[in-house]
């Protein structure tokens, strides 16, 4: 009874794929709330017998996944099955969800039962007749139900396995999500099949629709006619990303009218460049997997077009669909709005690393027909949308045979776009060269098609031969997980910089956060099943809520389609734009008090030009939309430049004897009227997911916790005052261990209620992680922290703003005047860790009702951070509930912190972006 659970077979019963469509037909939507009952195991009683009493069952909404309804629970992994290797097998403990659905029908003619979206496998009846079942979660199926279904009390039966053989095929870095999660529709209509073949060459589109029934094809503004299977060529404009341009219309054929959106373009690969309608493209990506922190993949129609406004609001132009097909209509929302599309199809094997890669579906014959079925029902179903520019034949599944015979079977039905796959290294089934997260020296050498020949191809052999000449495709770099990436800025550089690359799409979009019952958030390690992913979930530009992170704002600002630059009195503008000239787009400048409007100049697509610069101090110039588009009003800001804006030099003179003043055992306690505790040496930051690497890869937090730098202890040498000057020698260490940093901090008077503070800073002792390897140990931060009244509420700053930066992450930052609330200032990560830094600043004031300021100025400036709880606080919160406000505000003021990077999966944070051992010295003043 249930041998077809873990059977080779795909699936039983089922029509042929075919595209996805809209018409005039019936159609009934069987969403809503169906009977459910969960078993144990996959070997259930009898329930799909009309007559079947199911009263007595819970009931569910449907699209959902049952463990996020109150039954079971989710489970997530990242590399690792949750089940025991043992292909096709799964084990006893097979969570079964029983489904039923009472619905009328009062149509003729023929009927089809179509389920979107099923993990992992399904078995149907209607009216007590077994229609067959399927497997593959995130494709769809359909049954023929012509002469079963009847006018009126119709009874649709459905069980539901989490675990199937084909969960072999479905380890993808997700949740384990079980149940019906996309639309369940019945279908009438005659016309069976479509594809439009929509071509674009130097001004013309070529039209082609093929139909089964054939019928006729209108396209009334192109005042097109004809048949289907006949070719006609009109002049047309061409779809792109940038100007997504769809030719309304209607395929009419045996009485049914199908809704035709069509965009001529045509993809093709000349001289190793991925080329759309004869030009360079360049992907500007994210990794997208569908996600909600509610509903979890079963995604409404407003939550899948909020996603794409938020993409092309942030200067995002493609989608890579990981790890699997979306649902539907999100690709026509693509198709709309403009984004260009990898479609990856729903296969993933990473497990099988775990046994060497014995056994590996693509390697082995008994799992062909399900890995071709998966690539025929994702063809199928989306080869008439525009935005579809790549078809994906997975992830992460090593190599095999398979692939040949996917490829294969793709190049046959559909020549018109290219394939690719990253992991076979030799790429004879990709029609590009593909990795994941290379370092900054890696990616430049790619780009230079000079990259080292991959293991397991010999060096300059007809697969090496080719592979250099095939454009690249950055498939995943960037982890967004946590407070990052960084490099942001420097990655784009080089992408743009050599023509072998056609994108690339940063991992990922959106962090795979689940509320929890008391409002807080979950992630893989919160369930207690092993393996499991732990918070590896939590790795989205955006937080689970769909709020932008810091990171998406920097992303935004590094592929932003206009660079301006300001040097020599001119407003330089660099169209980064594939197609698009810049005649779209308005020209607004500011300059401390003043404002204004430049002419815009016509710049083609790839080019340069640039225009006088207005007078004034502190310019900055802004790329706005002159008038609405479908994804944002008038007056969106789509790029910006600043003039580089250099802190003048400030010589400071001693201010005659220190009034107002007070020190303790070397600490300042009292500046004018604020009491206040420090500055002492601080180099810990709570640590973030890069600074944690990958396992044992790029882990500087085990380097910085063996040799104890989060847990300094500090002592007083001497204290000493000459020629009207405080001088504090001491000595900062971490327990148990030799090492050190002296320290010296030269107080000077600077007026009334006014001190200057110079930090030397000199290490001694030998540096390296020795119970870890005797690697070099570089800093997590340098600076001051201070304890303040909890008074304080309010900072002012000018330096960059008015979000976060880092060294490596600051492009998102401008310079100028800011303000905000200090508990404003907070990224509240979903795993706490350092959040809330500001480079560059000039001068800092801490303001509350009732309390005195505390201004600080930097020489020339300085790093600071403002919050309510230590760094010790947040290094030990493992939930943001558990930061609890302290009765102190705690400042730092920096020298610096090391930069962000990605080394939670991928190279290690370049070492232009740490700070070293080595001797320091830091200047800054402060006022009450």
């Amino acid at each position: 009874m249930t041998s077809y659970v873990e059977s080779f077979s795909p699936g039983e019963g089922r029509r042929r794929p075919r595209a996805d469509f809209h018409s005039d037909a019936p159609r009934l939507s069987l969403n809503g709330d169906w009977a459910f009952r969960l078993a144990p195991t996959a070997s259930g009683p009898s329930f799909w017998a009309p007559e079947f009493d199911d009263s007595g069952w819970d009931r569910l909404r449907v699209p959902s996944h049952w463990v996020l309804e109150g039954h079971d629970r989710p489970l997530y992994t990242n590399t690792a099955y949750p089940f025991p290797i043992d292909p096709p097998h799964v084990p006893v403990e097979n969570p079964t969800g029983d489904y039923r659905r009472h619905f009328d029908w009062p149509y003729s003619g023929r009927a089809v039962l179509r389920f979107q979206g099923v993990d992992s496998c399904a078995k149907v009846w209607l009216n007590g007749t077994e229609l067959g079942h399927s497997k593959g979660s995130r494709l769809p199926f359909e049954f023929d139900v012509t002469g079963l279904v009847r006018p009126a009390g119709n009874v649709l039966a459905v069980r539901v396995h989490r675990w199937s053989s084909g969960s072999y095929l479905e380890d993808q870095d997700m949740w384990w999500l079980p149940g019906i999660f996309r639309d369940v529709e019945l279908l009438g209509g005659t016309v069976d099949d479509l594809f439009v073949h929509a071509s674009y060459v130097d001004g013309l589109g070529t039209l082609r629709v093929d139909a089964d029934p054939p019928g006729i094809v209108e396209l009334p503004e192109l005042g097109v006619r004809v048949p289907t299977g006949e070719t006609v060529t009109v002049p047309v404009e061409p779809w792109s990303a940038e100007r997504p341009r769809l030719y309304k219309g209607v395929l009419t054929a045996a009485g049914e009218r199908i809704d035709l959106a069509v965009g001529f373009r045509t993809v093709s690969i000349v001289d190793g460049r991925l080329l759309v309608n004869g030009a360079p493209v360049l992907f500007r990506g994210v990794n997208r997997h569908e996600h909600d922190p509610d509903r979890g993949r079963a995604l409404d129609p407003s939550t899948m077009l909020r996603d794409v406004l938020l993409m092309k609001r942030h200067n995002i132009n493609a989608v890579r669909t990981s790890h699997y097909p979306p649902h539907p209509e999100f690709l026509r929302l693509c198709d709309e709005y403009g984004l260009w599309v990898v479609d990856e199809c729903d296969i993933e094997t990473h497990g099988f690393v775990y046994a060497g890669w014995e056994g590996n579906p693509p390697d082995e014959p008994a799992w062909r027909d399900a890995l071709v079925d998966r690539i025929e029902r994702m063809v199928e179903r989306d080869k008439n949308h525009p935005s579809v520019v790549v078809w994906s034949l997975g992830n992460e599944s090593g190599h095999g045979a398979a692939f040949g015979e996917i490829e294969s079977w793709i190049r046959e039905r559909d020549p018109s776009r290219p394939v690719h796959y990253e992991r076979d290294r030799s790429y004879r089934h990709s029609d590009f060269a593909s990795v994941m997260y290379p370092s900054l020296e890696e990616l430049e050498a790619i780009g230079r098609r000079r990259e080292p020949t991959p293991e397991g191809v010999e060096p300059d052999s007809p697969d090496d031969v080719r592979r250099r000449g095939l454009p690249f495709l950055l498939c995943e770099y960037a982890h967004a997980m946590g407070n990052g990436p960084g490099s942001l800025v420097d990655y784009q550089r080089i992408l743009e910089a050599h023509e072998r690359f056609c994108g690339a799409f940063v991992w990922e979009w959106i962090d795979h956060g689940l509320h929890a019952p008391d409002g807080g958030l979950l992630h893989g390690g919160d369930v207690d099943h092993l393996p499991n992913g732990g918070r590896y979930c939590l790795d989205g530009l955006l937080f689970a809520d769909r709020t932008p992170s810091p990171g998406l704002l920097e992303y935004a600002k590094a592929i932003e389609p206009v660079e301006i630059t300001i040097a020599d009195g001119r407003v330089w503008l660099r169209n980064r734009y594939d197609f698009a000239d810049l005649s779209h787009l308005r020209l607004e400048w500011t300059a401390g008090d003043e404002a204004g409007e430049l002419p815009t100049p016509y710049v083609p697509a790839r080019h340069a030009a640039s225009v006088p610069a207005p007078r004034g101090d502190l310019l900055t110039v802004r790329a706005v939309l002159a008038a609405g588009t479908a994804w944002a009003p008038a007056g969106h800001v789509v790029a910006w430049g600043q003039a580089p804006v250099v802190p003048p030099a400030r010589a400071f003179r001693p201010a005659g004897a220190f009034r107002g003043v007070r020190f303790d055992d070397g600490q300042l306690v009292r500046l004018g009227d604020l009491d206040l505790s420090g500055p002492v040496l601080d180099v810990w930051r709570a640590p973030i997911e890069n600074d944690r690497g990958q396992g044992f890869r790029n882990d500087v937090t085990r380097a910085w916790r063996a040799v104890g730098l989060d847990r300094m202890l500090h002592r007083v040498e001497e204290i000493r005052t000459e020629d009207g000057r405080v001088v504090v020698r001491g000595r900062s260490g971490p327990a148990g261990q030799a090492i050190g940093l002296r320290t010296e901090m030269c107080w000077e008077p600077a007026g009334d209620a006014g001190v200057a503070l110079t930090l030397r800073v000199t290490p001694e002792g030998v540096w390296t992680d020795t119970p870890i390897g005797g690697h070099a140990v570089t800093l997590p931060r340098l600076g001051l922290r201070m304890g303040l009244p909890a008074g304080l509420t309010r900072a002012r700053w000018f330096g960059r703003g008015p979000g976060e930066s880092y060294v490596d992450s600051q492009a998102a930052a401008r310079v100028g005047l800011f303000a905000a609330d200090i508990d404003a200032m907070q990224s509240h990560y979903p795993w706490p860790q350092e959040n809330g830094n500001h480079i560059e600043t000039r001068w800092l004031e801490l303001t509350g009702d009732g309390v005195p300021r505390l201004r600080v100025e930097g020489d020339p400036w300085f790093d600071f951070t403002a919050r309510r709880w230590t760094s010790e606080d947040l290094d030990r919160a493992t939930k943001p509930a558990q930061l609890v406000p302290s009765d102190r505000v705690w400042l730092n003021v920096d020298y610096g912190q090391q930069g962000l990077g990605s080394a939670s999966c991928g190279p290690p944070l370049p070492e232009r972006y740490r700070l070293p051992i080595r001797p320091y010295t830091f200047r800054v003043r402060l006022y009450a």
